[in-house]
């Protein structure tokens, strides 16, 4: 990478990355349409497979085709981000995906689209994901260097909440007005943002990052990794919770709001469309607030993952629809800050050679039991209800958090090269 000396942070207030540097601009003003595209596209994909089949359970395998290459080969994604250009590679990766779009665009527009075609495209969105994640989340740190790191990822964290709310209610009104078909096309064309914003990037005002020079077979390479996160305390509470999180929390907001919305407060889709606001409101707002604290510490770390766990383990006795939005809020706000803090603290706590790879650990670990810890939570709910489904994934998390605290606060000597020492607040 070409270079500019790393110094102090330039920035303060919520949008302070926006303002000062902008090769970060430029990138995320082209993720603001490509993440908005992208979700209108998630939002038609079961769609058109449930017109196609009239089957949910074909829903579900299209979950597993879009999902299935990451849980192979996500862990390899972070090997290569850590040996190639991030920003080369998010040209490709994205340009894949635009292909991939108009593809899906014909298909919708045919009139005829089969099952195994549709299917064929959403593995290939997910083999993109593998290669796309890592790469992009490391190139933020490239854009504004290691100061800034908490405040950026914080809005980068706000943009793909606020892209989950607009895109799927726009995808909901194209459908009905237009068809499935013009979702995926609005999406292809999306993706010419973000390949501009790309394209535009400055390479002499990147920041520095430093690269292996010994080219490692990938299995050792990723070993490399998890002996370098095992050394470290901090990594290592972090992808245990976010485990937890993925397998008993992240995957049961989305599983279980509708079972809760429909069996337990016997509402329609419009209580269900206001209380997944809520939850969208929440994460938003508890991204804007890390962006403007931009600072990682343990405290915001731990009370972020509080106000997670401890209003999902409350839903489990709520049978009112306004105190049922509430927690919902404190769910979004907390799942929010604590995906912004951990993400901040495992960038910066990896060291630039290893940095794609520890990314990669970390979004493995959250991603790689959510498909799984749905049906979980399907079941639980089939057995006793959401209720049941809710205590035991707030249950989970929660006892997760306390015993991961627990330890760390018995754990007095900080090792060298982590943030063990963390009590207070400092600057990232």
């Amino acid at each position: 990478m070409t270079a500019v000396a790393e110094a102090g942070s330039k920035t303060s207030g919520t949008f302070a990355s926006l303002r000062v540097y902008r090769n970060f601009r430029l990138y995320f003003t082209g993720q603001i349409i490509s993440w908005s595209g992208t979700f209108l596209q998630d939002t038609a994909l079961p769609w058109l497979v449930l017109v196609v089949t009239h089957s949910p359970f074909h829903v579900g395998a299209l979950m597993f085709c879009r999902y299935g290459p990451f849980l192979v080969g996500g862990l390899y994604g972070g090997v290569i981000a850590d040996r190639f250009d991030n920003r080369r590679i998010l040209i490709a990766t994205q340009t894949f995906s635009m292909i991939i779009a108009a593809l899906l665009t014909i298909l919708a527009f045919s009139g005829n689209p089969r099952v195994w075609m549709i299917y064929v495209l959403a593995t290939c969105t997910g083999l993109q994901l593998v290669f796309d994640n890592p790469s992009r989340h490391a190139l933020v740190y490239q854009l504004v260097g290691r100061p800034d790191v908490p405040n950026a990822v914080a809005l980068n964290m706000g943009l793909q909440n606020s892209a989950r709310i607009v895109g799927p209610a726009l995808g909901g009104i194209l459908i009905a007005a237009f068809g499935v078909g013009w979702c995926f096309a609005i999406n292809t064309a999306s993706f010419l943002a973000v390949l501009i914003g790309l394209l535009l990037i400055r390479r002499a005002e990147l920041y520095r990052v430093q690269r292996s020079a010994v080219s490692q077979p990938p299995l050792v390479a990723l070993r490399e990794a998890i002996r370098f996160v095992r050394t470290s305390r901090e990594l290592l509470v972090i992808m245990t919770i976010s485990a937890v999180f993925g397998f008993f929390g992240f995957s049961a907001i989305r599983t279980l709001i509708p079972v809760y919305v429909k069996l337990t407060l016997e509402g329609g889709p419009q209580l269900f469309g206001l209380l997944f606001a809520a939850y969208g409101v929440g994460a938003v707002a508890g991204a804007l607030l890390t962006a403007r604290v931009a600072r990682t510490s343990r405290r915001h770390l731990f009370t972020a993952a509080l106000a997670f766990t401890a209003p999902m383990l409350a839903l489990a006795t709520v049978r009112s629809p306004v105190i049922a939005g509430g927690f919902l809020l404190l769910i979004g706000i907390g799942w929010s800050t604590w995906s912004s803090q951990a993400m901040a603290q495992v960038q910066l706590t990896a060291p630039d050679q290893l940095r794609g790879r520890v990314i990669s650990l970390y979004v493995y670990t959250l991603l790689a039991g959510a498909p799984f810890g749905a049906l979980v939570g399907g079941w639980l709910a089939d057995v006793g209800g959401a209720a049941l489904a809710f205590a035991v994934s707030g249950g989970f998390g929660l006892a997760a958090v306390l015993l991961s605290l627990l330890r760390l606060r018995r754990e007095t000597i900080p090792e060298a090269g982590t943030f063990d020492h963390m009590s207070e607040e400092v600057p990232a």
